[in-house]
């Protein structure tokens, strides 16, 4: 029997992350944050000194990532790094390595190991895409810049750090360009996704659609 796998796909601050934990959560299903590999990664070539257009070095630091996840800790080796991959630095960091097509390269493996029984949600900017094309349920979620903006923005003061509406917008911007033309998996819906717009949905709201679609398919496929 195929692993289900729902596959939640979209831009950052875009909600993903907490829909995805949620709903891995009401399914008992397991739950990969594929832009944390990305963080680590980026936290790794800093604290490494390499410029984060260093493709080679930072593809080998990628393909020997020594990282686990322990529930809702993130660890690099033995050091607890939830938080530290948060920060903006990081953030920007890790959108940057996501370009080089060797470390996206190096990580596709790593990611695929997460599907397991009873089942994955798996979220990012190209698991239905790339990683897993095949997956039962494809979700591209959004919303507009100055939502996702806000709650960036109340994210990061929540963990200590400090933020400016208008330099996240700028950044947001930015960073969507940068995702969108990529060489390497650029950011764009699978084929066949649902798209959902979460700017004036809340949290529990964007869950429960995302679990009733994947309800529609389960009954569609068991028919």
């Amino acid at each position: 029997m195929t692993t289900p796998i729902i596959t939640i796909d979209g831009p950052t601050a875009s909600g993903k992350g907490t829909v995805a934990q949620l709903v891995a959560q009401s399914l008992h299903f397991h739950y990969l944050d594929s832009g944390a590999l990305y963080r680590l990664v980026a936290l790794s070539a800093l604290r490494n000194n390499l410029a984060l257009d260093d493709e080679i070095p930072i593809a080998k630091i990628a393909s020997q990532l020594p990282c686990r996840f322990v529930g809702e800790q993130i660890f690099l080796e033995q050091e607890d790094v939830s938080n530290a991959i948060r920060s903006e630095e990081i953030s920007k960091g890790s959108s940057k390595v996501a370009v080089l097509p060797q470390v996206r390269k190096a990580l596709f493996q790593f990611q695929k190991d997460f599907a397991k029984e009873p089942g994955l949600v798996a979220d990012g900017r190209d698991m239905g895409t790339v990683v897993f094309p095949n997956a039962a349920l494809k979700i591209f979620l959004t919303a507009s810049i100055p939502a996702r903006a806000e709650r960036r923005f109340k994210q990061l003061i929540s963990k200590g750090f400090s933020a400016n509406i208008e330099d996240l917008l700028q950044d947001l911007t930015e960073r969507d360009e940068r995702d969108k033309n990529r060489v390497a998996a650029p950011l764009k819906p699978a084929q066949g996704a649902y798209l959902l717009d979460t700017s004036e949905l809340t949290v529990e709201q964007a869950v429960s659609e995302v679990l009733q679609q994947y309800a529609a398919k389960a009954v569609k496929t068991s028919t």
